[in-house]
């Protein structure tokens, strides 16, 4: 059964940009059927980073995850394909590291609750507004994937 093509919001936060770990997160996105189609790394600012967690203002981490998300630069992604939400949630992995299920992304990588490597939208309604909190509709390009130039390398003899 086919499910809508979707796309929505990876954030890999600061604690994973520090770790190196960007490769990795994004390699794992891309062998899970992910196509990348708009990318950015940035410092949130205070004021970004409130805005964007402006839902959980009145729960006791707000104040912590918003210093925590301006404590260094971001990757933000737009990833699309079939079911892209519920998809992409399944392969971050709870957001506690400790009840996420084995080989998830925060399983593997998380060190805690908060830092816990990647934010992933949770709704088709959070996934609009979050990819259009970041990126503008110009920036939203799918690129036509072409096998065959990666075996088109000039060291290659034929």
């Amino acid at each position: 059964m086919h499910q809508p093509v979707q796309r929505t919001l990876l954030i890999i936060k600061p604690d994973a940009v520090r770790r190196g770990l960007i490769g990795e997160i994004l390699h794992r996105v891309e062998v899970d059927g992910f196509q990348v189609i708009s990318m950015r790394m940035l410092r949130l600012t205070e004021r970004q980073a409130r805005r964007f967690y402006l839902a959980h203002r009145r729960k006791p981490f707000y104040d912590p995850l918003c210093k925590f998300m301006i404590s260094g630069r971001c990757v933000l992604c737009v990833l699309e394909r079939e079911g892209a939400i519920d998809s992409l949630r399944q392969l971050v992995g709870k957001t506690n590291p400790k009840d996420a299920a084995f080989g998830t992304i925060r399983h593997d990588y998380a060190t805690d609750t908060r830092q816990n490597c990647v934010h992933a939208s949770d709704s088709p309604e959070s996934a609009v507004r979050e990819v259009g909190f970041f990126f503008k509709p110009t920036a939203l390009v799918r690129i036509k994937h072409g096998l065959r130039g990666i075996y088109r390398l000039p060291f290659v003899k034929r």
